[in-house]
């Protein structure tokens, strides 16, 4: 096979029409997946928390009423040392409910990062009630994202 001056050894082995990439665009098609695919995961990251924080609000909620049913068949919250355990067994410290059945199950107590929601009785923001919280992702009382019944 006689090779031009101006052909290269691949064009004379593959043929001048074949199609190929170059490195370089090889290269940007990867850089331009890696963009959507991490754009996509801060997205996902996003819709995440935001899922998480609006099931813990949902539980303080749904804890809260929880709370006034016990109340209302006992005449009063659980005590501090009962806690939110006294909504899922029957407690076992005085004072002895008179009325009592299970209000919530196990998980309900439970958040979304898998630690015991809070439970403050007398409240410390509602004084005349009881406060329900979660410490939030960070897991520490008195930051931003603690979620609670105020």
């Amino acid at each position: 096979m006689k090779i031009s001056s101006h052909a290269t050894r691949s064009q004379a082995r593959f043929g001048a029409d074949t199609a190929g990439f170059t490195l370089m665009e090889m290269m940007l098609v990867l850089l331009i997946i890696s963009l959507i695919i991490g754009g996509a995961a801060l997205m996902f990251q996003n819709i995440t928390a935001s899922a998480e924080k609006n099931t813990t609000k949902a539980k303080v909620r749904s804890l809260e009423a929880s709370l006034v049913s016990y109340r209302l068949d006992n005449g009063g919250y659980p005590t501090q040392a009962q806690g939110l355990d006294a909504l899922v067994s029957q407690p076992t410290v005085a004072p002895q409910p008179r009325q009592w059945k299970q209000l919530v199950k196990s998980d309900g107590i439970v958040d979304p990062w898998q630690r015991k929601m809070g439970y403050r009785n007398p409240g410390k923001h509602n004084p005349s009630g009881v406060d329900v919280y979660s410490f939030g992702e960070d897991g520490l009382d008195g930051t931003q994202d603690d979620l609670g019944n105020w």
